[in-house]
């Protein structure tokens, strides 16, 4: 594992550094950063798309979405699969299995 070390300004001697520590101390949180993230960002194809405005322009004109555009249908089609499988619905790949099950066994 390597380590870092740098020399004590008080002591004149080496110290081991935690890196860890030190990144924090130089990046501060997601939430504190804004839109920076946005910052010299490219797309595939080369286009600039450096700022939230740019980024959403390109992926409007692309026909492109995020994955948050889906949060509400995915929690729809969840909350849907959760009540077929505790209410029961028309069928379900167990009846289809057991009904192969039984075809097969039935040619015996």
């Amino acid at each position: 594992m390597k380590k870092t070390y740098r020399i004590d300004p008080k002591t004149g001697h080496l110290v081991e550094v935690d890196t860890e520590a030190e990144r924090r101390k130089k990046k501060p949180p997601l939430k504190y950063i804004g839109d920076s993230h946005y910052d010299g960002l490219r797309a595939t194809d080369g286009c600039d798309i450096s700022t939230r405005t740019k980024h959403r322009e390109y992926m409007r004109r692309h026909g492109l979405t995020t994955a948050d555009d889906f949060r509400e249908t995915w929690a729809k089609k969840t909350a849907n699969r959760e009540q077929y499988l505790r209410h029961g619905g028309s069928i379900r790949r167990s009846d289809i299995i057991r009904a192969i099950y039984d075809l097969k066994e039935a040619r015996r």
